[in-house]
C-alpha cells in the first residue's frame, strides 16, 4: 500500500526564537526523511513547512509540541496545503520571513 505524501504549515508559538529551535526541527527532520523547511517569522514564531505520510506528520507534530530544552512551546497550529506549487527536495533553515 502506497501512502499519500501530505504538505503541512505549522506555526509554532511562545519562546521559540533564540533557544535552538529551527536547529532542533532541522535535527529531528533528518530522522524522518521529510522534505520542507524551518524558519523564525518576524511575529515571533516559528514557521514549518513539510511533506511527508500522515504518520510523519503525527511525529514532526510530537517534536513541535517539544520543542528544545530551552523553548517553551505555548501551541502549535497546524494548515494542510496543496503540494502542486513548489517541489520541496531535502529539509532547509531558511531565511527569516
Amino acid at each position: 500500500m502506497v501512502e499519500l505524501i501530505e504538505r503541512r504549515r505549522y506555526r509554532v508559538q511562545g519562546r521559540v526564537q533564540g533557544v535552538g529551535f529551527r536547529a532542533f526541527v532541522w535535527r529531528q527532520v533528518q530522522r524522518l526523511e521529510l522534505a520542507g523547511w524551518v524558519r523564525n517569522r518576524f511575529d515571533g514564531t516559528v514557521e514549518v513547512l513539510a511533506d511527508g505520510t500522515s504518520a510523519d506528520h503525527e511525529k514532526l507534530s510530537e517534536i513541535l509540541e517539544t520543542g528544545p530544552s530551552l523553548a517553551r512551546v505555548d501551541g502549535v497550529d497546524m494548515t494542510s496545503e496543496g503540494r502542486e506549487h513548489e517541489e520541496l527536495v531535502g529539509f532547509a533553515v531558511v531565511p527569516d520571513a
